[in-house]
């Protein structure tokens, strides 16, 4: 079976929550019929979910709700933290880990990252977790040994029944806003690199059905060319998601 494409928006700390509103209502309108075959998700700031929730759920949106960031505690004196417990009352199914910018400005790590795709299991929300090199290792010749290798310390004490649920999004932080892109071909490599650890760390069947997004400065003038590629399944966008029609087109890509 053919796996499900997703193209994930992640808002990163943009849009006051009327702007949210306003956007999310332009996505909800130029939303087609034509989508059904493709899972579309928008993660707003935290201030944001909930007013996003209520236009989504009054247009009656297949457009689904996420976050860009957890806690992997339910409750407890965790000053400005956020739970899962929290995410999943505001309707929330997906949530985004261990993003580059996490990693590099507020000191996430291999193993926090790791607790938080527990915590995010343990409530059915879906984790998508974020891998990437920086130039430095691109360069070195070693990006799918860093890139494979945070893959697996995510996923650690994963059970094969709950891995299909989870995302991977592959991110070259050399990428991420820059406007530099890794050619289509560099990028498949690297998703089929993750694919491969995928295999060894669960089962070919269990690999197979799990989604791999690219991001990285996926645009409507490039989107095109990864789309055909057969291990990215899709795109996890970030400037292009804050304007309505491009997010549209990134999403028209991969119909």
């Amino acid at each position: 079976m053919a796996r499900r494409q997703l193209i994930a928006g992640n808002w990163k700390m943009n849009m006051t929550t009327a702007e949210a509103t306003e956007l999310v209502q332009q996505l909800s309108f130029e939303y087609l019929s034509s989508f059904k075959t493709v899972d579309v998700l928008i993660c707003p700031p935290f201030t944001s979910l909930r007013s996003a929730r209520v236009v989504l759920g009054f247009d009656k949106s297949p457009i689904a709700l996420g976050a860009q960031d957890v806690y992997w505690e339910d409750k407890g004196a965790f000053t400005g933290a956020i739970s899962p417990l929290m995410l999943k009352e505001v309707g929330c199914t997906y949530c985004i880990v261990g993003h580059s910018e996490r990693r590099e400005f507020f000191h996430e790590t291999d193993e926090t990252v790791n607790a938080k795709v527990r915590a995010l299991i343990r409530h059915g929300i879906s984790p998508i977790i974020c891998c990437g090199e920086s130039l430095a290792v691109r360069e070195a010749g070693a990006t799918e040994a860093v890139v494979t290798s945070q893959v697996r310390a995510a996923l650690d004490g994963v059970s094969a029944m709950n891995a299909p649920r989870i995302v991977i999004a592959y991110e070259p932080i050399w990428a991420i806003g820059t406007g530099r892109t890794p050619t289509p071909e560099m990028a498949e490599e690297t998703c089929f690199a993750i694919r491969t650890t995928l295999i060894e760390l669960f089962s070919n069947a269990t690999a197979e059905s799990m989604r791999i997004l690219y991001g990285g400065s996926m645009k409507p003038s490039n989107v095109r060319q990864f789309a055909p590629m057969p291990n990215i399944d899709g795109g996890l966008i970030g400037g292009a998601a804050l304007v309505a029609t491009d997010f549209i087109d990134l999403v028209k890509a991969f119909v």
